[in-house]
Protein backbone atom coordinates (compact mmCIF):
# COMPACT_ATOMS: atom_id res chain seq x y z
CA UNK A 1 0.00 0.00 0.00
CA UNK A 2 1.50 3.54 -0.58
CA UNK A 3 1.85 5.52 1.91
CA UNK A 4 -0.37 8.81 2.66
CA UNK A 5 2.09 11.81 2.39
CA UNK A 6 2.22 14.93 5.20
CA UNK A 7 3.49 18.08 4.29
CA UNK A 8 5.26 19.69 7.63
CA UNK A 9 5.74 23.34 6.95
CA UNK A 10 7.28 25.99 8.60
CA UNK A 11 9.01 29.55 8.09
CA UNK A 12 12.23 28.02 10.01
CA UNK A 13 13.38 24.83 9.89
CA UNK A 14 10.23 22.69 10.06
CA UNK A 15 11.45 20.88 12.94
CA UNK A 16 8.49 21.41 15.22
CA UNK A 17 6.06 20.96 12.98
CA UNK A 18 7.58 17.46 12.34
CA UNK A 19 7.80 16.34 15.87
CA UNK A 20 4.50 17.28 16.79
CA UNK A 21 3.49 15.09 13.26
CA UNK A 22 5.26 12.51 13.81
CA UNK A 23 4.12 12.64 17.75
CA UNK A 24 0.74 12.13 16.69
CA UNK A 25 1.29 9.52 13.79
CA UNK A 26 2.74 6.83 16.33
CA UNK A 27 -0.98 6.65 17.52
CA UNK A 28 -1.74 5.07 13.81
CA UNK A 29 -0.38 1.57 12.21
CA UNK A 30 -0.35 2.63 8.83
CA UNK A 31 2.27 4.22 6.73
CA UNK A 32 2.40 7.82 6.40
CA UNK A 33 5.82 10.07 4.45
CA UNK A 34 6.33 12.76 5.74
CA UNK A 35 8.10 15.68 3.96
CA UNK A 36 9.12 18.75 6.01
CA UNK A 37 9.42 21.81 3.89
CA UNK A 38 11.55 25.22 5.15
CA UNK A 39 12.02 28.48 4.94
CA UNK A 40 8.28 29.08 3.35
CA UNK A 41 8.49 32.60 4.11
CA UNK A 42 6.38 34.45 0.99
CA UNK A 43 3.11 34.21 -0.17
CA UNK A 44 4.43 33.09 -3.48
CA UNK A 45 6.21 29.91 -1.61
CA UNK A 46 2.77 29.20 0.00
CA UNK A 47 1.07 28.69 -3.13
CA UNK A 48 4.17 26.96 -4.48
CA UNK A 49 4.15 24.43 -1.71
CA UNK A 50 -0.11 24.29 -1.80
CA UNK A 51 0.33 23.44 -5.61
CA UNK A 52 2.77 20.51 -4.64
CA UNK A 53 0.45 19.07 -1.99
CA UNK A 54 -2.74 19.04 -4.61
CA UNK A 55 0.10 16.98 -7.01
CA UNK A 56 0.46 14.38 -4.28
CA UNK A 57 -2.85 14.60 -2.86
CA UNK A 58 -1.08 15.40 0.34
CA UNK A 59 -2.11 17.30 3.85
CA UNK A 60 -0.29 20.55 5.26
CA UNK A 61 0.61 20.83 8.78
CA UNK A 62 1.98 23.70 9.28
CA UNK A 63 3.42 26.25 12.12
CA UNK A 64 3.62 29.59 9.93
CA UNK A 65 4.25 32.45 12.78
CA UNK A 66 2.73 35.17 10.28
CA UNK A 67 -0.53 36.11 10.36
CA UNK A 68 -0.48 36.38 6.82
CA UNK A 69 1.30 33.42 5.65
CA UNK A 70 -1.04 31.66 7.56
CA UNK A 71 -4.13 33.52 6.11
CA UNK A 72 -2.60 33.10 2.51
CA UNK A 73 -1.80 29.04 3.54
CA UNK A 74 -5.76 29.12 4.54
CA UNK A 75 -6.91 30.26 1.14
CA UNK A 76 -4.76 28.58 -1.34
CA UNK A 77 -5.27 25.02 0.29
CA UNK A 78 -9.38 26.33 -0.33
CA UNK A 79 -8.73 27.15 -3.75
CA UNK A 80 -6.59 23.99 -4.70
CA UNK A 81 -8.82 21.79 -2.21
CA UNK A 82 -5.87 21.23 -0.13
CA UNK A 83 -6.48 20.75 3.60
CA UNK A 84 -4.37 22.56 5.88
CA UNK A 85 -4.14 22.34 9.82
CA UNK A 86 -2.41 25.62 11.30
CA UNK A 87 -0.84 24.28 14.84
CA UNK A 88 0.54 27.68 15.57
CA UNK A 89 -2.78 30.14 15.10
CA UNK A 90 -5.09 29.39 17.45
CA UNK A 91 -1.89 28.60 20.19
CA UNK A 92 -0.94 32.21 19.40
CA UNK A 93 -3.99 33.66 19.44
CA UNK A 94 -4.60 31.99 22.90
CA UNK A 95 -1.39 33.75 24.15
CA UNK A 96 -2.51 36.97 22.97
CA UNK A 97 -5.32 36.84 25.01
CA UNK A 98 -3.23 35.91 27.67
CA UNK A 99 -0.69 38.05 27.92
CA UNK A 100 -2.16 41.22 26.08
CA UNK A 101 0.33 42.25 23.42
CA UNK A 102 0.38 40.35 20.19
CA UNK A 103 3.35 38.23 19.30
CA UNK A 104 6.68 39.18 17.35
CA UNK A 105 5.86 37.07 14.09
CA UNK A 106 9.52 36.67 13.30
CA UNK A 107 10.44 33.00 11.86
CA UNK A 108 12.80 30.90 13.62
CA UNK A 109 13.55 32.70 16.80
CA UNK A 110 13.57 29.60 18.98
CA UNK A 111 15.80 28.27 17.01
CA UNK A 112 18.08 31.44 17.31
CA UNK A 113 17.52 31.52 21.13
CA UNK A 114 18.35 27.65 21.54
CA UNK A 115 21.58 27.84 19.67
CA UNK A 116 22.96 31.67 21.38
CA UNK A 117 21.59 30.20 24.73
CA UNK A 118 24.17 26.88 23.76
CA UNK A 119 26.96 28.77 22.85
CA UNK A 120 26.52 31.40 25.56
CA UNK A 121 27.22 28.21 27.84
CA UNK A 122 30.20 26.37 25.95
CA UNK A 123 31.74 29.98 26.19
CA UNK A 124 30.98 30.03 30.02
CA UNK A 125 32.37 26.59 30.65
CA UNK A 126 35.61 27.30 29.26
CA UNK A 127 36.21 30.46 30.52
CA UNK A 128 35.52 28.82 33.79
CA UNK A 129 37.31 25.42 33.74
CA UNK A 130 39.72 23.94 36.35
CA UNK A 131 38.66 26.69 38.85
CA UNK A 132 39.71 29.78 36.27
CA UNK A 133 37.57 33.29 37.36
CA UNK A 134 36.28 31.60 40.28
CA UNK A 135 34.82 34.75 41.71
CA UNK A 136 32.18 35.07 38.45
CA UNK A 137 30.87 31.15 39.86
CA UNK A 138 27.78 32.63 41.04
CA UNK A 139 26.80 32.89 37.92
CA UNK A 140 26.74 29.18 37.19
CA UNK A 141 23.69 26.74 37.29
CA UNK A 142 26.06 24.07 38.18
CA UNK A 143 29.62 23.88 39.60
CA UNK A 144 31.61 20.75 39.67
CA UNK A 145 34.12 19.61 42.20
CA UNK A 146 36.18 17.02 42.18
CA UNK A 147 40.20 15.67 42.64
CA UNK A 148 42.10 15.62 39.13
CA UNK A 149 40.95 12.99 36.33
CA UNK A 150 37.07 12.54 37.91
CA UNK A 151 35.87 13.89 34.38
CA UNK A 152 34.91 17.75 35.48
CA UNK A 153 36.18 18.95 31.87
CA UNK A 154 34.11 17.00 29.40
CA UNK A 155 31.35 16.59 31.84
CA UNK A 156 31.28 20.11 31.84
CA UNK A 157 31.40 20.74 28.23
CA UNK A 158 28.68 17.77 27.65
CA UNK A 159 26.74 20.18 29.98
CA UNK A 160 27.49 23.39 28.53
CA UNK A 161 26.09 22.01 24.97
CA UNK A 162 22.60 20.95 26.24
CA UNK A 163 22.49 24.91 27.83
CA UNK A 164 23.70 24.68 31.52
CA UNK A 165 25.92 27.52 32.57
CA UNK A 166 28.54 25.26 34.13
CA UNK A 167 31.87 26.03 35.73
CA UNK A 168 34.02 23.65 37.71
CA UNK A 169 36.88 23.39 40.23
CA UNK A 170 39.52 21.06 41.17
CA UNK A 171 39.77 19.57 44.31
CA UNK A 172 43.64 19.03 46.09
CA UNK A 173 44.53 18.14 49.18
CA UNK A 174 47.04 20.77 49.90
CA UNK A 175 44.80 23.76 48.51
CA UNK A 176 41.82 25.63 50.14
CA UNK A 177 38.95 25.99 47.52
CA UNK A 178 38.12 28.91 46.39
CA UNK A 179 36.16 31.01 48.61
CA UNK A 180 32.75 31.47 46.58
CA UNK A 181 32.07 27.84 46.45
CA UNK A 182 31.03 27.93 50.40
CA UNK A 183 28.59 30.86 49.17
CA UNK A 184 26.69 29.54 46.51
CA UNK A 185 23.21 27.61 47.52
CA UNK A 186 24.70 23.71 47.87
CA UNK A 187 22.26 22.49 45.44
CA UNK A 188 24.24 24.08 42.86
CA UNK A 189 27.43 22.18 43.58
CA UNK A 190 27.68 18.86 42.14
CA UNK A 191 30.78 16.68 43.35
CA UNK A 192 32.66 13.91 40.89
CA UNK A 193 34.20 10.80 42.32
CA UNK A 194 36.09 7.85 40.85
CA UNK A 195 36.63 4.60 42.62
CA UNK A 196 40.40 4.92 43.83
CA UNK A 197 41.90 1.89 41.88
CA UNK A 198 39.97 3.02 38.61
CA UNK A 199 41.06 6.85 39.43
CA UNK A 200 45.13 5.53 39.94
CA UNK A 201 45.19 3.94 36.17
CA UNK A 202 43.30 7.22 34.50
CA UNK A 203 46.05 8.66 36.52
CA UNK A 204 49.09 6.03 35.57
CA UNK A 205 47.77 7.05 31.73
CA UNK A 206 48.22 10.64 32.30
CA UNK A 207 51.89 10.58 33.69
CA UNK A 208 53.32 8.57 30.94
CA UNK A 209 52.30 11.75 28.59
CA UNK A 210 53.37 14.75 30.81
CA UNK A 211 56.86 14.12 32.58
CA UNK A 212 55.96 17.34 34.68
CA UNK A 213 53.71 15.63 36.72
CA UNK A 214 54.72 14.55 40.38
CA UNK A 215 55.83 11.56 41.50
CA UNK A 216 53.02 10.46 43.40
CA UNK A 217 50.46 11.26 41.40
CA UNK A 218 48.93 8.15 40.69
CA UNK A 219 50.01 6.47 43.36
CA UNK A 220 46.99 4.28 44.39
CA UNK A 221 47.43 5.47 48.25
CA UNK A 222 47.49 9.01 47.31
CA UNK A 223 44.92 8.96 45.26
CA UNK A 224 42.65 7.10 47.77
CA UNK A 225 43.70 9.85 49.82
CA UNK A 226 42.54 12.36 47.66
CA UNK A 227 39.11 10.56 46.94
CA UNK A 228 38.32 10.41 50.86
CA UNK A 229 38.97 14.13 51.65
CA UNK A 230 36.66 15.46 48.59
CA UNK A 231 33.72 13.37 49.64
CA UNK A 232 33.88 14.47 53.16
CA UNK A 233 34.44 18.10 51.61
CA UNK A 234 30.88 17.70 49.83
CA UNK A 235 29.22 15.60 53.01
CA UNK A 236 30.57 18.83 55.22
CA UNK A 237 29.13 21.08 52.94
CA UNK A 238 26.34 19.36 51.78
CA UNK A 239 27.34 18.52 48.10
CA UNK A 240 25.71 15.75 46.13
CA UNK A 241 28.24 13.55 44.70
CA UNK A 242 28.00 11.21 41.64
CA UNK A 243 30.06 8.20 41.05
CA UNK A 244 31.92 9.08 37.61
CA UNK A 245 33.90 5.23 37.48
CA UNK A 246 33.00 3.56 34.76
CA UNK A 247 30.04 6.15 33.81
CA UNK A 248 29.07 7.43 30.25
CA UNK A 249 29.23 11.38 30.34
CA UNK A 250 25.69 10.84 28.87
CA UNK A 251 24.42 8.69 31.77
CA UNK A 252 26.36 11.22 34.09
CA UNK A 253 24.72 14.81 32.96
CA UNK A 254 21.69 12.88 33.14
CA UNK A 255 22.13 12.53 36.90
CA UNK A 256 23.32 15.80 37.95
CA UNK A 257 20.54 17.58 36.04
CA UNK A 258 18.29 15.20 37.85
CA UNK A 259 20.19 16.42 41.01
CA UNK A 260 20.42 19.96 40.01
CA UNK A 261 16.44 19.53 39.07
CA UNK A 262 15.37 17.21 42.69
CA UNK A 263 14.39 19.41 45.99
CA UNK A 264 15.39 16.85 48.17
CA UNK A 265 19.15 15.72 48.49
CA UNK A 266 20.91 12.48 50.03
CA UNK A 267 23.30 15.28 51.90
CA UNK A 268 20.40 16.61 53.55
CA UNK A 269 19.17 13.84 54.61
CA UNK A 270 22.53 12.74 56.09
CA UNK A 271 23.20 16.21 57.66
CA UNK A 272 19.60 15.31 59.31
CA UNK A 273 20.87 12.18 60.16
CA UNK A 274 23.84 13.63 62.35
Amino acid sequence: MNPHIVFAVSDGTGTTAERVLRAALTQFDVPVEVRRIGEVRTGERVREVVQEAAEAGALIVHTLVSAELREAMFEEGRRQHVHTLDLMGPLLERLTDLVGIAPLAQPGLYRMEDFNKRIEAVDFALRHDDGRNADELTHAEIVLVGVSRTGKTPLSIYLAYRGWLVGNVPIVMEVNPPPVLFRLPPERVIGLTVEPSRLAQLRQVRARRISSIVSDYADVRRVRAEVVYALELCHRHGWRVVDMTSKPVEEAAAEVVALIRSPETENERWHAEK
